[in-house]
């Protein structure tokens, strides 16, 4: 008969546990300092410090500056992606969705500091996260093709919209709404940029509404 004892089966789960917590307050220490300084102005020692841990403590988790930086951008997305196909399968169309995750960006500043900022940076091809950020703008370039296609047969596009234009001009407005919206929170609450109000209303200058 085994001498283990259920406290000694639960010690490894509280571990493990404790680990992901501790990744995890590793990943938000590491927006913050990306946000602050950029990619090449952060340190790991500094990371680790917000933390509470040692540098050789921060290894353990993340065995270099590069796989942090790539934790940090797939976390983002995994996020965005989960909240997007919740409205998804709400019943939401795409657009319905992408601007209530625009809404919610406006509440996660240094989220939407880090990502301008990197991907800013990430036009480098030396930049570790070059490739991130160059895959990424083509699969949501496509998936905005792939929509604003599949309303124009259902003939919802207003005259003259050519998808493929449209696609690309949604995520450069997107992206830059984000930087006009950082610069504009050292002004008054009315004066500031309301990301989702403009972008919802250049999607109504290119999509008709659904019927009824």
């Amino acid at each position: 008969m085994s001498d283990t004892t259920i406290e000694d089966q639960a010690a490894p789960r509280r571990g493990y546990a404790k680990g992901r917590a501790k990744r995890e307050e590793i990943l938000q220490a590491a927006i913050v300092a990306f946000a602050e300084v950029g990619y090449h102005g952060a340190s790991l020692r500094e990371i680790a410090a917000r933390v509470g841990i040692s540098h050789p403590g921060l290894l353990h988790h993340f065995p270099t500056k590069a796989a942090l930086l790539e934790a940090v951008l797939e976390h983002r997305d995994a996020v965005d992606f989960a909240d997007v196909d919740t409205d998804l399968t709400q019943g939401r169309s795409l657009f319905e969705a992408i601007v209530r995750l625009v809404e919610r960006n406006a509440l996660r500043r240094p989220v939407v500091e880090v990502f301008a900022g990197l991907a800013a940076e990430a036009t480098s091809v030396d930049h570790p996260a070059h490739e991130f950020f160059a895959a990424r703008y083509r699969d949501t370039v496509s998936r905005m093709r792939g929509e604003l296609e599949r309303l124009a047969d259902a003939g919802r596009l207003r005259a003259g919209v050519d998808p493929a234009v449209a696609a690309r001009t949604v995520v450069a407005l997107m992206d830059g709404l984000q930087v006009q919206w950082l610069y504009s929170l050292e002004r008054p609450r009315a004066e500031r940029v309301d990301m989702a109000a403009d972008l919802r209303a250049y999607l109504d200058l290119v999509v008709e509404p659904a019927a009824g």
